[in-house]
């Protein structure tokens, strides 16, 4: 990347300045980042370790798993370490690197959230054509398209963002390179890019939420016609739970990228990035997968058998 800016680092100004903050908050990230280290790959390691998850839905969960731990290692790592050491400074080119995989991963988990729930719509509404719809074709398809749609939504934002000139300051007032606050810093004209910016990301949010919205639609239709009680508590139980996720998750996004740069507090800014930087990832395996009494039992087994390998 040609550096087109006079800018050969940036400082964050961080979370909090309160240095009897920086020690709890270190903890309390490094306890949510261990958390989601081993819920992610430990889901990944479960679902390829037990044939009883060969299966299209579980296929989607440990992509989401891969893409959750992406996204918050591309962040949470450099935050835990200003916290611990007050380091508090990122190259250009480290900063554009950030950007790049937090953007990129953040779009995966978008359309991999609108293939899960494409998934579901078809094992409620048509659960008899399921394996014909749901192939290993059409799922490796629909995860392709994931990453493809994600590199490509950080390759225009790292593009754009970075073609600019940072001559004024390079302080950033955030806890890491996130797009609103860097551009916010250039001494060039941003209006196109800010443009591009909303129109990409609305377009990739809208349609992913399109998607969710139809399908979730379309199961609510099938619950009402179903005579089972306890199917309908089954069903909206676990529709709710992925709803609450997808709520957040969008919400979120949304809040931060669809304004201008001018209408941003950054203070709030920090509040809901620290929910999808770091707490959704975290919860993701617990809302999808950890609740499921088939992956207890398979990561119960998988501990038993390290304890019995390892001799305690």
């Amino acid at each position: 990347m040609e550096n087109g800016s006079e800018v050969k680092e940036f400082i964050f100004v961080g979370l909090t300045d309160a240095p009897e903050l920086q020690v709890p908050l270190f903890i309390i990230f490094t306890v949510i980042y261990l958390i989601t280290l081993v819920g992610n790959l430990g889901m990944v390691v479960i679902i390829s370790w037990d044939s009883r998850f060969h299966t299209p839905m579980y296929f989607l969960i440990s992509n989401l798993s891969l893409v959750d731990f992406g996204y918050s290692t591309a962040v949470t790592p450099k935050v835990m370490a200003e916290l611990l050491t007050g380091n508090k400074i990122i190259s250009y080119n480290g900063c554009a690197a950030q950007m790049f995989f937090f953007v990129a991963f953040a779009t995966v988990e978008s359309y991999l959230l609108a293939a899960m729930a494409y998934d579901r719509q078809v094992a409620v509404c048509k659960p008899l054509h399921y394996t014909t719809k749901m192939t290993s074709g059409v799922c490796s398809g629909l995860v392709i398209s994931s990453y493809f749609c994600g590199f490509l939504n950080a390759s225009i934002h790292i593009g754009g963002t970075f073609s600019v000139h940072f001559c004024s300051s390079n302080v950033i007032p955030h806890f890491f390179c996130d797009f609103p606050p860097v551009v916010a810093l250039s001494c060039s004209d941003t209006h196109v890019i800010e443009l591009v910016s909303i129109f990409v990301v609305g377009f990739n949010a809208f349609f992913a939420i399109f998607i969710i919205v139809m399908s979730y639609l379309m199961i609510f239709i099938a619950i009402l016609r179903m005579h089972s009680a306890e199917g309908h508590k089954k069903t909206f139980s676990t529709c709710a739970s992925h709803l609450t996720a997808v709520s957040i998750f969008y919400g979120t996004i949304i809040f931060m990228y669809l304004q201008p740069s001018s209408s941003h507090s950054m203070d709030t800014d920090k509040m809901a990035s620290v929910f999808y930087t770091m707490i959704i990832p975290m919860l993701n395996p617990l809302i999808y997968s950890l609740r499921n009494k088939e992956v207890k039992s398979a990561f119960s087994k998988v501990v038993e058998r390290t304890k019995s390998s390892l001799g305690l």
